[in-house]
């Protein structure tokens, strides 16, 4: 039975871990048009339980992407400096959004996981009550 527990905080933890990818995601694309604002990345990390010797995962440290920021002619506005440009944000919609549905995909299919084994798990004391 501690391998279907096991196989639920596996995928519980990596379902966890595409939700905060997801969370950073969505605040890049709503900041996409701050000016100054930087991307953020979260990397994943593996983590072993050295009770159960299973592997997890969990994401790591928030990082700032350090690619240079955009650089904006708008003499009007009122961050601009006296060339008329003022510093964007280094925000690609394009990689956001495929981040987002690599993302999500990630989620859909650790839940199936996490469904069917918590189907494999009802099945069996299903069977052990017989």
């Amino acid at each position: 039975m501690s391998e279907f527990s096991n196989s639920l905080s596996v995928t519980a933890s990596a379902l966890k871990a595409q939700a905060t990818r997801l969370r950073h995601v969505s605040e890049n694309i709503s900041n996409a048009d701050t000016p100054g604002y930087r991307r953020k990345t979260v990397p994943f990390q593996a983590v072993r339980d050295l009770n159960t010797e299973a592997e997890s995962v969990k994401a790591g440290r928030v990082t700032l992407d350090r690619r240079d920021l955009e650089k904006v002619y708008d003499p009007s506005h009122p961050m601009a400096d006296a060339s008329g440009h003022y510093e964007g944000s280094n925000v690609d919609l394009m990689i956001e959004i495929a981040d987002a549905r690599e993302a999500q995909r990630s989620y859909d299919a650790n839940l199936k996981m996490f469904e069917q084994t918590r189907q494999m798990s009802s099945s069996l004391m299903e069977l052990l009550r017989r």
